[in-house]
């Protein structure tokens, strides 16, 4: 085995601290679970959930947001090919206005985990923690980067994530959502300024909310042309 390759067994194998404790204390379905998508202005948050055999071993794994569009999806492959059961769940505009951003969250991780099969018996959670689910839990700050298997399940809500907002891009056209994913970027927020809100947008966040209200922009709300490019 050459050095890179062990060092990189020895970092992916740290990152199996949180999973070894959980199985030390008897459990053996052990679900990793994280988010993408709370803070954009636009289109779904998504959730993914992933169970794995002990000790699984994916070279390159760690926190979404450190890794290339390229490097996730190829990871995303692996990781679906590894594990003992993967979820992903949704909850897009206008609902998750109307529920608002934590509990939209929350529901899809609570849809993603009833997906599972086998049922999980642990959970790891990036950062939050589900109130009416009734499995052990532990809620990791930085989970993304602590734990492999919340590094995979945030892998695999990006790349799902990405997607769909490249998809949203062709029919939603003009507000650049291929290329920023749905965040506030000046390309952004200047394409709203100028076209208003579509349908995807989330009218419970700012600046969405302000220009609804203002209306300060070259349409009506709710009007967008999908041939008005």
């Amino acid at each position: 085995m050459d050095d890179a390759l062990r060092k990189e067994r020895q970092r992916i194998r740290s990152l199996h601290k949180y999973e070894e404790e959980a199985c030390q204390q008897g459990f053996k379905y052990i679900a990793g679970i994280d988010e993408v998508g709370r803070g954009p202005l636009a289109g779904p948050v998504v959730v993914a959930a992933v169970i794995f055999p002990r000790q699984t071993f994916i070279a390159g794994v760690d926190d979404s947001k450190k890794l290339s569009p390229g490097k996730r999806s190829k990871l995303a492959a692996q990781i679906k090919e590894a594990a003992l059961s993967w979820a992903l769940a949704a909850i897009n505009p206008p609902y998750l206005d109307e529920i608002n951003i934590l509990n939209a969250t929350r529901e899809a991780m609570y849809t993603a985990v009833a997906e599972l099969y086998p049922r999980p018996d642990f959970l790891l959670i990036d950062a939050l923690k589900l109130p009416d689910i009734n499995i052990k839990q532990q809620s990791l700050i930085k989970g993304d980067s602590l734990s492999f298997s919340i590094a995979c399940a945030s892998i695999l809500a990006k790349v799902e994530r990405d997607a769909s907002m490249e998809a949203l891009d062709l029919i939603y056209p003009g507000y650049g959502f291929s290329q920023h994913k749905g965040y506030a970027t000046r390309q952004h927020v200047q394409a709203l300024m100028t076209k208003g809100p579509c349908n995807i947008h989330r009218r419970s966040f700012e600046p969405v909310k302000s220009l609804l209200a203002g209306g300060v922009y070259g349409r009506q709300p709710g009007l967008f042309d999908q041939n008005d490019a």
